[in-house]
């Protein structure tokens, strides 16, 4: 076994740690992180003075830190179901309630704040407004100290109440500035056609089949595989699209997708003419091979190019437009 293909080896196995894991390529540009950096940094200036106003300043910060994990979901994920204005109102509302209830109806004990972060779960999802930072905030409610426990009830009205409707306020506000988003969900549609195939009954089915909580607007989700389906659509690879230097993909699901690049076009007069390429990711990487033209077109469904990291490929599009490889 020589040393580049160990190397493959290794490289292959730590794709596989990190995805197992949770590591997933990023599709967002320089300038969308940098918007939602700014947006969480402007919103937790903001809560802060605000927070402030109604309460000492050791009683604040302990606010101020979930309000923080909202305002990262509402900026830099203003499009996800956890977002959302119910999500953030009801959810820290409902928690920051149930905190006072188990302090007040309950016997202090070690097992007090798990309690309220647990029970904080079930009403929320009951009341569909899960919000993870919500938790937080029951949890926030029972260890707070005394100046949060005589607050009681009032606790629930100010800070937290007043804090989530500046948080969404101002998400409102800044996420309208720009036009890669928006916030509500409401505010601004796509139009959704009917995805070939695919109803919107089947997807209802399908989320039921896999009963797991799922981050994503239900409209979006029909969104994208309307659009995925029109791109799938389009015209594939001809003989005359190949080139020395180019990358082609397969564009199948899964294990099976593959990404080749072609090393050498042979023409050949009377004769068909041969391709020589290498797999460079996916199934089959780093072997390499000869094949005729026509099987390689076959093969090939689209040209892609890696981005700047090497790590996501995205298709080439006649118009010089990219869309991201799944």
């Amino acid at each position: 076994m020589d040393g580049g293909y160990k190397q493959v080896i290794r490289v292959r196995w730590l794709r596989r740690g990190l995805r197992f894991l949770g590591w997933r390529p990023d599709s967002t540009t320089h300038q969308e992180k940098l918007i939602s950096a700014l947006g969480t940094t402007l919103a937790l200036i903001l809560l802060y003075w605000v927070t402030h106003l109604v309460m000492a300043a050791e009683g604040a910060l302990w606010v101020t830190g979930s309000m923080g994990a909202s305002a990262v979901l509402v900026f830099a994920m203003p499009h996800g179901t956890l977002s959302q204005p119910w999500s953030v109102i009801g959810g820290h509302v409902l928690s920051a309630a149930f905190g006072v209830a188990c302090i007040q109806w309950l016997p202090a004990g070690f097992w007090l704040a798990a309690l309220a972060v647990g029970g904080s779960v079930i009403i929320m999802m009951y009341a569909r407004c899960l919000h993870p930072p919500g938790s937080a905030t029951a949890m926030i409610v029972v260890l707070g100290g005394p100046q949060i426990a005589e607050a009681g009830y009032n606790f629930v009205l100010y800070p937290i109440l007043l804090d989530v409707l500046v948080i969404v306020l101002f998400a409102v506000l800044f996420n309208s500035l720009f036009t890669s988003r928006r916030y509500p969900l409401p505010l601004t549609r796509h139009p959704v056609g009917r995805a070939p195939g695919i109803a919107p009954e089947d997807f209802e089915h399908a989320l039921k089949q896999m009963n797991a909580y799922m981050d994503i607007d239900f409209n979006d989700l029909l969104r994208l595989v309307e659009l995925a389906n029109t791109n799938a659509q389009s015209k594939g690879v001809s003989a005359g699209d190949l080139v020395a230097g180019g990358y082609y993909s397969n564009g199948l699901p899964g294990r099976n997708w593959s990404v080749r690049e072609v090393l050498q076009v042979v023409s050949r007069p009377g004769r068909a003419g041969r391709v020589r390429y290498r797999i460079i990711k996916g199934a089959g990487e780093g072997g390499n091979g000869i094949c005729r033209v026509s099987e390689f077109v076959r093969w090939a469904r689209y040209q892609v190019a890696p981005d700047e990291q090497g790590r996501q490929w995205h298709r080439v599009t006649d118009d010089s437009k990219a869309s991201v490889e799944p």
